[in-house]
């Protein structure tokens, strides 16, 4: 996901302004733009909030701000080139006189930190991951002209920031919440742990009150995000707490769906199992990034799973829950990976029959264990792989589509398709916001943020056409 904001026409309206505050008052404007994944489009949301909050106000383009805000991603090689594409935007606009500031926060300052004002001194302010709190102060700095501190990053906290009062740039109808912030696993091709730092809980009452909050603000979907989901608890309470969690959620009024992202296969109960298969509210999908099947593959990765850990799971899941949908991800080409070992993936793939999965090249983090692994995969043989392995993922997601015509669906509807009338775009419960399929919705009476019951009558690739066949809600 990659945004400059606003980007939707629903964005909601701002959380109201400070007691005694006259609404009147702006301190400056700015301009944002959010990179990543949810979980950091949870931080912007947050910062949004606080600028918000603080008097600041949030305009269409840079060219009407006083500053930008750019919010960054540093996770993989690609990530990071995207993130210093709208760095450099923003800076040029500053040059051209067009801005007076810069202001660059997320995971991409908190990895490089200083040597990110050696590389662009142009940089007015740097806000690391877990500085998001402060970055009004930091824009008071910045319109104040202020110099002598011009980054603020903070330790990784042994308590999750909170992430309420948010101004919310997804549609009013869906939204994430960050169950937890960190990682305590040490998979060697990943960095994420040097810039969020360890598993970090946030209390199931905290949670469960931010869901609260956002079905009030009209959240009908809550997408569950975190590192690592299924560990949710286990630093705060001494064990997996995720079962806990999900029955709480479960009685907050006015939530519809809750799906569940970012599924570890460790930690994963039978109990967990049952309460997903018994939810009225959590769907029928699962995201579980698998990254790899080759036990030797696994290993090396420091997984710390194996294929048949990961079969026997799997086959649970299938066997409980109706209709699961299952989402998973995989690593094509890393190092040490062979002919053999990546066929091996090959036919897992075609076995299994993910309905949803992504296929990513290696990427080379140099502060990473896997860096310093031998046998690194040429780039080219890397990418050969990927083609050949999401050829075989999108026969299986083109079938699965073909076999949902005359099926019956509830479609949460998005938003209209412009130009046309009675058309709109929704999703099903298959699908999550940003990464999955959508569903073509024709019928009167609809609107964004309404569940329409649908047929399927048609599918086009990696979406599907549907006729409204009831009532909407």
């Amino acid at each position: 996901m990659s945004s400059q904001l606003p980007i939707l026409p629903s964005t909601p309206p701002a959380p109201a302004a400070p007691a005694g505050a006259d609404p009147s008052f702006v301190k400056g404007k700015y301009c944002f733009i959010s990179l990543g994944c949810p979980k950091n489009l949870v931080d912007s949301e947050r910062m949004l909030g606080l600028l918000q909050l603080d008097g600041y106000k949030l305009v269409n383009t840079p060219e009407e701000a006083d500053f930008a805000v750019v919010n960054t991603c540093g996770f993989i090689e690609a990530a990071r080139a995207e993130s210093f594409g709208a760095i450099d935007e923003m800076l040029a606009l500053k040059r051209r006189g067009d801005l007076r500031g810069v202001i660059v926060s997320g995971c991409l300052a908190e990895r490089q930190q200083e040597a990110l004002l050696v590389e662009r001194p142009d940089i007015d302010h740097l806000v690391g991951v877990f500085g998001r709190e402060h970055v009004t102060k930091v824009a008071d700095r910045l319109l104040g002209g202020l110099e002598e501190q011009r980054n603020i990053f903070q330790p990784a906290p042994t308590h999750p920031l909170p992430d309420t009062a948010r101004l919310r740039i997804t549609p009013k109808h869906f939204a994430f919440l960050k169950i937890s912030e960190g990682c305590d696993r040490l998979c060697t091709f990943c960095a994420i742990p040097k810039m969020r730092g360890k598993h970090a809980t946030k209390p199931i009452e905290e949670v469960v009150a931010e869901a609260r909050e956002l079905a009030a603000d009209g959240v009908r979907e809550l997408v569950i995000v975190a590192q690592d989901t299924t560990y949710y608890g286990k630093d705060l309470y001494g064990e997996p707490r995720l079962v806990e969690l999900l029955r709480e959620l479960e009685k907050v009024e006015g939530l519809d769906w809750v799906r569940l992202m970012y599924l570890y296969p460790m930690y994963f109960t039978d109990e967990l199992i049952d309460v997903i298969a018994g939810s009225q509210r959590i769907v029928p999908y699962l995201d579980m990034p698998l990254q790899h099947i080759n036990d030797t593959m696994l290993r090396r990765m420091q997984r710390r799973v194996k294929r048949a850990e990961t079969e026997e799971l799997l086959g649970k899941l299938r066997s409980k829950i109706p209709n699961l949908v299952m989402r998973t991800t995989f690593i094509t080409g890393f190092p040490g990976e062979t002919d053999e070992q990546f066929n091996e993936l090959v036919d897992f793939v075609a076995e299994q029959k993910f309905e949803r999965a992504g296929v990513f090249t290696y990427s080379l983090e140099p502060d990473t264990p896997a860096a310093k692994l031998p046998d690194h995969v040429p780039v080219e043989v890397m990418d050969e792989r990927r083609e050949i392995l999401m050829a075989v993922q999108q026969e299986i997601a083109f079938d699965w589509n073909e076999r949902q015509q005359g099926r019956k669906l509830d479609v949460l509807i998005d938003s209209a398709v412009p130009g046309e009338r009675d058309v709109w775009i929704g999703r099903s419960y298959a699908d999550a916001p940003d990464v999955d399929g959508i569903v073509y919705v024709t019928g009167k009476g609809l609107a964004t943020g309404k569940i329409a019951p649908c047929e399927i009558v048609a599918s086009k690739e990696y979406d599907l056409v549907g006729a409204l066949s009831g009532k909407p809600r």
